[in-house]
C-alpha cells in the first residue's frame, strides 16, 4: 500500500542566498521518526527522477511497510510546462500540501492565483494542509517608520492565510522555523493524521472490493482491451513564401514579360502577384480603373514607367504558343529597368526587406542618385492610394509584415473573376476532397495533398458508428486510391481504421476487396480481438446456463 502527496509553492526566503536543497518536505522527510531513509538517500532520489521532469520527487517508508511517495514543484512556470502530468499527479493525490513563505507576497499570490484554481478543479474530498513557513519581518515591532512599514508591507497576514484555508477548506498552519518542534511535533503530527486516515479509507476500499470479488465465484466477464492508438498525422508546415519566390526564379504559369526600352527581354512574371501588392499594376492590366483609384500620383507612375504592347509583328516576342500569350509591357525608363529583376524579387519576398533591396540595387548602380531615383519609384509603385507616402523610412518595415498585409494582398482576388484562371467546385465530402487529394498529387502540390488527408481522417473520425455502418463510402476503395497516388499516411492511417472499427467493416462486401497483406494486418490489430469475443461468448453462456446475474449489466 502506498500514500501519495503532492506539494505545490515556494517556502524559501526570496532574499536566501543558500542553494542547497531544503524545505519543508525535504526536511520532515529526513527527521520524522514515522519515515526511515536518512537524508542522503531521500536526496538521491530526488535528484534521479527522470520519469517526472516537471516535479522533485522523493520516496520512503513509512509506518515501517508503507511507501510514501512525494513530488514536490516549488515553481508554477514548471508546473505549467507540462500540464498533463501536473494535472495528473493532483487528481491522484492522497495528500496536498500548499507551501508559501511569509515574507514572500510573491509565493503567497503565484499560490492563491495560479495552484489554488487548479486544485479546486480537481479536488475531490482530498485533505489540504497550507503551511505558512517564515516569521514575519518587524511584526512584534510597533514602529511606524517607513522602512519597518514596507516590511510589514510586503508579509503575508495571518489573516490572508486562514481566508485562502476557508475557500479549500484546508487546514492552515504558521510553521515560524524549520526545527524539531514545528517540523517534526506541529506539521508532522497534522500530516501523519492524514496519512493514517488515507490508510483506513483505503483498507476500507479494498476490503468492500475483496467481497465483492468473493461474492462471485464464477468465471469473471473477459476485460474489453483499448484499442491501438491511431497514427498521428502532423500538420505539415506552410512553405508558401518558398513557393511564390520559386514561380519567379523558375518563371512557372507567367503572363506578363517585361522588356527593356531597346525591346530586350528583362523578366517574366504573374499578374495577380504584382497586382496584389501594387495598384500601379492594377491599373496597368486594367483591374482598376483611374475612376476606382483615384490617385493622380499612382495614374501618373503608371503612365511614366510602363507600356503595353499589343503589337503582333513585335520584333522582341519570341515564338508564342497560341491561346493566351503572356502580355507585353515596355518598361520606359532604362536605369529602372536595370534594376527590375530586383525589384520583383523585393516584390515577390513580401515587400518589406527594404535595406537588402538598396544593397543590391547600389551594386548596380554607382550612381547615389540614380540609386535614390529608383528607391523613390519603388515607393511609388507601393504607394496606397489617397494616402501620404508612409514608406519614407524603409527601415521601419523591417520587423513588420510583409506589405500586402496593410495594401492589397491576393485574398483580394480570391473568388472573383479578375486574372483568375482556374475554377474549383468545392463541397465539403470525403469523396471531393479525395478527388483533390488526386488533383494535388498530380501537379505535386504537396502541402494540400496533407491538408486533404487532413480532412478526410477528420471527417471519418467524427462518424459515429451506426453512420459509419450505414454509409455508402467505400472505405476500401478509399484505401486504393491513397496507396496509388502516394498518400502513405492516409493509408496507413486508414488500415488503423478499418481494423480499430473491424466489426463494421468485416460486414460490408468491399472488405473482400483487401489484399492478403492488407487483411494480413487488419487482423493482427483488429479491436475487438478474436480472443475477446470468444472469452465473451463462453462468458454469455455460462451466465445463461447458470441463470446468474451479469455482473456488469
Amino acid at each position: 500500500m502506498s500514500i501519495h502527496i503532492v506539494a505545490l509553492g515556494n517556502e524559501g526566503d526570496a532574499f536566501h542566498q543558500d542553494n542547497r536543497p531544503s524545505g519543508l518536505i525535504r526536511t520532515y522527510l529526513g527527521r520524522s521518526p514515522l519515515v526511515s531513509g536518512d537524508e542522503s538517500s531521500l536526496l538521491l532520489n530526488a535528484t534521479s527522477t527522470v520519469a517526472r521532469p516537471v516535479f522533485t520527487e522523493y520516496q520512503a517508508n513509512a509506518f515501517g511497510n508503507v511507501k510514501l511517495v512525494v513530488h514536490d514543484c516549488p515553481v508554477w512556470d514548471i508546473f505549467d510546462s507540462d500540464w498533463y502530468t501536473s494535472r495528473n499527479l493532483i487528481g491522484g493525490a492522497d495528500i496536498i500540501v500548499i507551501k508559501y513563505n511569509v515574507n514572500d507576497k510573491f509565493s503567497f499570490h503565484e499560490v492563491k492565483d495560479n495552484y489554488i484554481p487548479v486544485i479546486k478543479r480537481a479536488l475531490n474530498s482530498v485533505p489540504v494542509i497550507i503551511a505558512a513557513v517564515g516569521t514575519r519581518q518587524n511584526e512584534e515591532l510597533p514602529c511606524t517608520c517607513p522602512l519597518c512599514t514596507s516590511d510589514r508591507g510586503s508579509c503575508v497576514s495571518t489573516t490572508e492565510g486562514i481566508q485562502l484555508a476557508k475557500e479549500l477548506g484546508a487546514t492552515y498552519l504558521e510553521l515560524h522555523s524549520l526545527d524539531d518542534f514545528y517540523i517534526g511535533k506541529y506539521f508532522g503530527g497534522v500530516l501523519e493524521y492524514f496519512m493514517i486516515q488515507a490508510l483506513n479509507q483505503k483498507t476500507s476500499d479494498k476490503m468492500k472490493k475483496r467481497k465483492m470479488s468473493n461474492s462471485f465465484h464464477g468465471i469473471r466477464p473477459p476485460q474489453l482491451e483499448q484499442p491501438e492508438k491511431m497514427p498521428v498525422l502532423k500538420a505539415e508546415a506552410s512553405h508558401y513564401n518558398a513557393d511564390l519566390n520559386n514561380l519567379l526564379f523558375c518563371c512557372q504559369c507567367v503572363d506578363v514579360v517585361f522588356y527593356s526600352p531597346d525591346l530586350k527581354e528583362v523578366v517574366e512574371a504573374h499578374k495577380i502577384v504584382l497586382c496584389a501588392v501594387s495598384h500601379v499594376f492594377m491599373l496597368l492590366f486594367n483591374v482598376k480603373s483611374p475612376a476606382d483609384i483615384q490617385d493622380s500620383s499612382i495614374i501618373r507612375t503608371t503612365q511614366d514607367l510602363f507600356a503595353i504592347n499589343r503589337d503582333p509583328a513585335f520584333p522582341g516576342a519570341k515564338q508564342e504558343s497560341p491561346g493566351n500569350p503572356p502580355l507585353r509591357v515596355i518598361v520606359k525608363d532604362a536605369v529602372f529597368c536595370s534594376c527590375l529583376s530586383d525589384i520583383l524579387r523585393f516584390i515577390y519576398s513580401g515587400a518589406f526587406q527594404w535595406e537588402e533591396l538598396e544593397d543590391d540595387i547600389r551594386k548596380k548602380l554607382k550612381d547615389s542618385g540614380d540609386v535614390s531615383n529608383v528607391i523613390e519609384k519603388v515607393k511609388c509603385i507601393l504607394k496606397t492610394p489617397g494616402k501620404f507616402n508612409c514608406l519614407r523610412n524603409c527601415k521601419t518595415y523591417q520587423a513588420r509584415k510583409p506589405l500586402w498585409f496593410y495594401n492589397t494582398s491576393l485574398k483580394f482576388f480570391l473568388n472573383k473573376p479578375m486574372l483568375a484562371d482556374v475554377v474549383f467546385e468545392i463541397q465539403a465530402g470525403i469523396f471531393q476532397a479525395m478527388c483533390l487529394l488526386i488533383c494535388a498529387e498530380m501537379y505535386q502540390v504537396s502541402r494540400l495533398q496533407h491538408i486533404c488527408e487532413l480532412f478526410i481522417i477528420t471527417q471519418l473520425q467524427s462518424m459515429p458508428s451506426r453512420e459509419l455502418a450505414s454509409m455508402n463510402l467505400d472505405i476500401v476503395d478509399l484505401l486504393k486510391k491513397a496507396k496509388f497516388h502516394h498518400s502513405d499516411c492516409l493509408s496507413t492511417w486508414l488500415l488503423h481504421f478499418i481494423a480499430t472499427n473491424y466489426l463494421i467493416f468485416s460486414q460490408k462486401p468491399e472488405f473482400q476487396d483487401l489484399s492478403v497483406e492488407e487483411r494480413s494486418f487488419v487482423e493482427k490489430h483488429r479491436w475487438p480481438s478474436n480472443m475477446y469475443l470468444k472469452q465473451l461468448a463462453e462468458y454469455r453462456k455460462y451466465i445463461h446456463s447458470r441463470k446468474c446475474r451479469c455482473l456488469v449489466m
